[in-house]
């Protein structure tokens, strides 16, 4: 995906848009080159920039025919993480960890070893089931001597998976969407109180924008309070500006 084409403006009072894209801009594409990864990119998409997830990890352990079966539950912000918490928790010791993640809509699973479609898509069927959004379940069975054949081993994988996440704590977790606006030095003291105001997060500034008297300020946003944000603004301001909004 090209940044081009994730920095729209709001409002044009009769400027060109070749004219927006001025050397103001580039701090705004450097952030929004470093923020957009599957990650921020599937959670515009997710439940409309708001999804609930895990709280803390969480663990659940079951016996079943004689075979241990351990479920850990944790939220992952991205699929790096997922990554991460896999070698943290698969035990070498065990006859198979099996697994399955979800972020926004990215998801993997693996069977390790299960015959296929057994352990991974039963535990991913789980997460899907659960509602949960960037949530990875790992399920670590000791086998202990007897086959629970096809069918039995995806009742096993996915009801530990099912189990273990009704268990979990949850959260509403709000995205954030990444803003600039291009000001008068005058209206700095205005911009700065409404964006403390509405709680923005990473505010900056840039005075190399290549107009005289103009700067670019750029922050992230709850995604439900951007456009009364933008109002806000407009309101205060008293007059025109240009938002970009990724």
């Amino acid at each position: 995906m090209q940044v081009s084409n994730l920095i729209s403006p709001y409002s044009v009072h009769n400027h060109h848009f070749h004219h927006r894209i001025s050397s103001s801009l580039f701090l705004l594409r450097s952030m929004v080159t470093a923020t957009t990864s599957r990650n921020t990119a599937s959670a515009a998409a997710t439940n409309g920039g708001a999804f609930t997830t895990i709280a803390e990890r969480v663990t659940l352990e079951r016996d079943i025919k004689k075979s241990k079966f351990i479920a850990i539950a944790a939220h992952i912000p991205d699929e790096r993480s997922a990554h991460s918490f896999l070698s943290e928790v698969q035990d070498p010791r065990a006859t198979h960890n099996c697994w399955a993640y979800k972020v926004g809509n990215q998801y993997r699973s693996n069977d390790d070893g299960e015959p296929s479609g057994t352990a991974g898509k039963p535990i991913h069927s789980a997460i899907e089931n659960s509602g949960l959004d960037r949530v990875m379940v790992v399920v670590i069975r000791h086998f202990g001597g007897i086959k629970l054949g096809t069918g039995g081993l995806v009742r096993a994988y996915g009801g530990v998976a099912a189990e273990c996440l009704k268990t979990a704590p949850t959260q509403l977790i709000k995205s954030q969407v990444s803003m600039g606006v291009e000001v008068t030095f005058d209206l700095l003291g205005v911009v700065y109180h409404q964006l403390q105001s509405f709680k923005a997060d990473e505010i900056k500034q840039d005075y190399d924008t290549g107009k005289d008297g103009i700067t670019m300020v750029t922050f992230k946003i709850s995604f439900d309070q951007a456009e009364a944000l933008e109002e806000a603004l407009k309101t205060n301001c008293s007059r025109n500006l240009v938002f970009y909004k990724h």
